[in-house]
């Protein structure tokens, strides 16, 4: 295990240094100047100057890439050229509506999605099987952002039932706004008990999430059955249930959990291209969070909220693949290499 984590460590940093110098080499590329973005079209020539040294843009590529590698580590991303503010204290305050959108979508990927796979490989071949599979490969095959403007016209526009966009009713916002504690709303709301936000907050919640479980929600039923159904051929399956035991144990307690590796490995995997899926479902739905933020940096060449995100999103997946390989490790037939 030890040599293991040794040798993921040190290819992860070589990954985070080769997304680091292809990111560097494509904002230098840009057809923008990053000073003007900055600065404005009305400064002068010696203003722009000035910020350019500030901004540490009068420097070799080589160095630039140390000195960000440098404060990178030191906590010191760069600022903002849109809101002059320090790209980690933007993140910072996005990241938690973010992170809410990926916890809440895993939750129902995993709650329905490991079900559906249990039922479809127990029913092989016949109508629940079926059905099951026409809806995982249904929703596999629904682009996202499709899915987000059909849940928008139907809920929102057409029944009415539910928020187009935002993250809280603008009543809401100004007569029961959330007092920070965490950053996140949903446990602010609670902590501070203010019930009002919190369930305003939770109804938001609804049609983004439910868009971004679509692709992770077939992946899973689909993974989840492959694993079963090879399973439920064992023998101590057999045995197990010529013993009597009730057929929810044999599948849930016994079969599943000789299943359950693949889904690990896939729900990472999932977790992590959530964290760029959000960056449309967020412009979508107007959600405060990090993809909306890079949205907009992109669209402004905000080259320090592009890098920032960037690594951050990086950082991110290669955290989740490395813990889904150690949760495989307690399996004792699978040996990490």
């Amino acid at each position: 295990m030890g040599h293991f984590l040794v040798r993921r460590f040190g290819l992860s940093v070589l990954v985070l240094f080769g997304v680091l110098v292809i990111m560097f080499v494509v904002m230098h590329l840009a057809p923008i100047d990053p000073v003007r973005q900055y600065t404005g079209i009305r400064a002068t020539a010696e203003q722009q100057e000035a910020a350019r040294v500030m901004l540490g843009l009068d420097k070799p590529l080589v160095a630039q890439i140390g000195i960000y590698i440098k404060n990178f580590f030191t906590g010191d991303w760069g600022s903002s050229l849109m809101t002059k503010r320090p790209v980690l204290d933007d993140i910072g305050a996005t990241l938690p509506y973010t992170l809410e959108l990926i916890f809440f979508s895993v939750l129902l990927t995993l709650i329905i999605g490991i079900p559906l796979g249990v039922i479809s490989a127990n029913k092989k071949d016949r109508l629940p099987d079926h059905a099951s599979r026409v809806l995982a490969v249904g929703l596999i095959s629904i682009p996202t952002f499709w899915l987000a403007l059909a849940l928008q016209y139907i809920f929102s526009g057409s029944l009415g039932v539910l928020p187009l966009s935002g993250a809280f009713s603008t009543s809401v916002g100004l007569l029961h706004p959330i007092t920070k504690v965490t950053g996140f709303p949903v446990i602010d709301a609670l902590v501070t008990g203010n019930f009002t936000a919190f369930w305003d907050h939770i109804v938001h919640l609804i049609l983004p999430v439910i868009a971004m479980t679509g692709i992770s929600l077939g992946g899973t039923q689909r993974i989840t059955r492959a694993a079963m159904v090879e399973t439920l051929t064992e023998e101590y399956v057999v045995a197990k249930r010529s013993y009597g035991l009730p057929e929810r144990s044999v599948l849930y307690r016994h079969a599943l959990k000789n299943s359950i590796g693949p889904v690990i490995t896939s729900t990472a995997v999932y977790i992590a291209s959530m964290i760029v899926s959000t960056f449309l479902i967020e412009a979508i739905f107007s959600w405060p969070g990090m993809g909306s933020y890079v949205a907009i940096g992109v669209g402004q060449l905000d080259y320090p909220v592009i890098m920032g995100v960037t690594l951050v999103s990086a950082v991110a997946f290669l955290i989740l693949n490395t813990l889904a390989d150690i949760l495989l490790a307690v399996d004792p037939r699978v040996r990490l290499g």
